[in-house]
C-alpha cells in the first residue's frame, strides 16, 4: 500500500512512509482505528499537527492515525464566572486562541502561535512566555486503551509538571495509553489578558510583570516575538521548519548555579531547592551560534544545506531543505555533547523521537 511520506505531516518535514495511514475526522473513527490496531497488536502512531515529532526516514511499521477532528464550542459560564470552552483534539491550536479572543475570552493569548493541535497541548503541558496549559485547563476527554472506555481527566488527575503530564508519562512502546478526544478550558470573560508572567513579553507590552494588558495586544505581541525567532510555522521560512524548541530548559538543583557563570539565567520552579536554566543560553555559551551546522548536514550556504540550528533561535534544529532524521539528530547530539562538556548539564529532547533516538 502506498501512503504519503510522514514528512508531509510534520513541521520539520522529515519522516518516511507508514505501513498504513488512517485520517480520522470523528471520535468514532479514532476509537475504531485504535481498537483495530490493538486487537491485532499493530504498532500505532498518533499524528495531529505534527509539530512535536521527529520521525525516522525508515518510516513507521504500523498504523499512523492522523487525528483531524475539528470544532470549538463556547459553553456555559461556570460557578467561578469563567466560561467553559471545549475543543476537538485535532483542531489547530492557534485557531483556538484566535476564536477564544473573538468571543471575548482571555487566558490563552500568551500561547498564540504555537503550532500543533489542541489535543496535544495537555500532553506535555504546552507553555510559552510565562503561560502554560495548566493555568486554564479544565478537563480532557480521553479513550482509555486498557479498558476500552471513554473517561474525563481533570487537572489534578493529569498531574501537570514542566512539559509533562500523566498523558505523556503513560505510554507503551511510545504509544499513549490515553488518547485525547477533546479538551476543555476555563477562560475569563474579559478583554484584559491574564497577568503577564514573562519579562520579555512585559517589556514589549510596556507593562510590569504581574500586570495585565489588552488580550488582543498580547496575542499580536507574542506572534511578533515568536515570528522573530522562527517559532511561527511558515513553510516558506526554513527557520520555522522544525519541532520548535528541540531541548527543554533543564531543571537542576540550585547548588548547580555555583559552577555556572554569574550571568547564567535561572528561574524559580515549584520544586524546593531546584531552579530552571535557559537551554538557549547554555547552547549559545557552549559555542553553538545561530545557524550552526556540521559537515554533511549543512553546507557553506545555509540556504543550500540540509540541517542546522535556526538562524533566529539556537533552540530550534531546522530542515534547510533536504534534511534526513539523521541530519537533525547529528546537530542535536553535537549540541547536547557540547553543553555537557562545557557546563556539565545534560539537555533532554522535547519532541518525540519515532523510530530513532538521540
Amino acid at each position: 500500500m502506498n501512503t504519503p511520506l510522514l514528512a508531509e505531516l510534520t513541521t520539520t518535514g522529515v519522516g518516511g512512509a507508514a505501513h498504513s495511514l488512517v485520517r480520522a475526522t470523528t471520535d468514532e473513527q479514532i476509537i475504531t482505528t485504535i481498537r483495530a490496531a490493538d486487537a491485532t497488536g499493530t504498532p500505532l502512531l498518533l499524528v495531529a499537527g505534527g509539530s512535536n515529532l521527529l520521525i525516522d526516514d525508515a518510516g513507521y511499521p504500523g498504523t499512523v492515525l492522523q487525528i483531524a477532528t475539528e470544532g470549538v464550542h463556547i459553553g456555559k459560564t461556570l460557578s467561578d464566572g469563567r466560561v467553559r470552552v471545549e475543543i476537538a483534539a485535532g483542531h489547530p491550536w492557534d485557531d483556538v486562541v484566535a476564536q477564544s479572543l473573538a468571543a471575548g475570552l482571555s487566558g490563552l493569548e500568551a500561547l498564540s502561535g504555537i503550532p500543533g493541535s489542541a489535543g496535544a497541548t495537555p500532553v506535555q503541558n504546552v507553555g510559552a512566555y510565562g503561560s502554560e496549559v495548566a493555568h486554564t485547563f479544565l478537563e480532557a476527554t480521553v479513550f482509555d486503551r486498557s479498558t476500552g472506555t471513554v473517561s474525563n481527566f481533570g487537572t489534578a488527575a493529569l498531574g501537570f509538571g514542566y512539559r509533562d503530564s500523566l498523558l505523556k508519562r503513560t505510554t507503551t512502546n511510545g504509544s499513549p495509553e490515553f488518547v485525547v478526544l477533546s479538551v476543555s478550558f476555563a477562560l475569563e470573560a474579559s478583554s484584559q489578558s491574564a497577568p503577564i508572567r514573562y519579562a520579555e513579553l512585559a517589556r514589549s507590552l510596556g507593562v510590569g510583570v504581574g500586570e495585565r494588558a489588552a488580550a488582543r495586544a498580547v496575542r499580536e505581541t507574542v506572534l511578533a516575538l515568536r515570528a522573530s525567532k522562527g517559532m511561527v510555522f511558515d513553510p516558506t521560512d526554513r527557520d520555522s521548519c522544525s519541532t520548535g524548541s528541540f531541548f527543554t530548559n533543564p531543571i537542576v538543583p540550585a547548588s548547580a548555579l555555583a559552577s555556572l557563570p554569574a550571568d547564567a539565567p535561572n528561574f524559580p520552579v515549584d520544586t524546593p531547592g531546584m531552579v530552571k536554566l535557559s537551554a538557549a543560553w547554555l547552547i549559545d555559551r557552549a559555542g553553538f551560534a545561530k545557524g550552526f551546522g556540521l559537515p554533511g548536514t549543512a553546507g557553506e550556504s545555509l540556504g543550500g544545506g540540509r540541517a542546522s540550528l535556526s538562524t533566529k533561535h539556537t533552540l530550534a534544529i531546522t530542515n534547510r531543505g533536504q534534511a534526513s532524521s539523521a541530519d537533525i539528530l547529528a546537530i542535536a547530539r553535537a549540541v547536547r555533547a557540547g553543553v555537557r562538556d562545557r557546563f556539565g548539564i545534560e539537555l533532554h529532547n522535547e519532541p518525540l523521537l519515532i523510530g530513532c533516538e538521540l
